[in-house]
């Protein structure tokens, strides 16, 4: 996979999972000065969206990058994985979310200093 696209899809992985925490965060606070924000906070679609936004992502982000690093891969699936189950308890969809999504911008940032790593040292031996 090109350097530039690897960057482009692990950046928009970052970029989705804080979108993914400013809506679990800051919307229900938001929500008590604007009631219309606390209906788009509760819909369950936008949980859904997220986590089907993600899933590709993610996969794009991290199997297609050379060579594959099994932490951010593992943390990642991790990430994905809580927040399934925050779709199905919504008793702890929040803590699960948030979880989640920083799980998974951790994922994406280990990948992307790990690629610059890599891209930095090939160039300067």
């Amino acid at each position: 996979m090109k350097l530039s696209t690897a960057r482009l899809l692990d950046g928009s992985a970052i970029g989705l999972s804080g979108l993914c925490l400013i809506h679990c965060l800051v919307l229900p606070v938001a929500a008590a000065f604007a009631p219309l924000l606390g209906l788009w906070g509760e819909a369950e679609w936008v949980h859904l969206a997220f986590v089907v936004l993600a899933a590709p992502l993610s996969v794009g982000a991290l199997l297609l990058t050379q060579p594959r690093r099994l932490g951010p891969i593992s943390l990642a699936a991790a990430g994905l994985a809580l927040l399934v189950v925050g779709l199905l308890y919504h008793e702890a969809e929040t803590f699960l979310t948030v979880a989640g999504g920083l799980a998974l911008a951790s994922a994406h940032l280990m990948n992307w200093k790990g690629r610059a790593s890599r891209h930095h040292h090939a160039h300067s031996t």
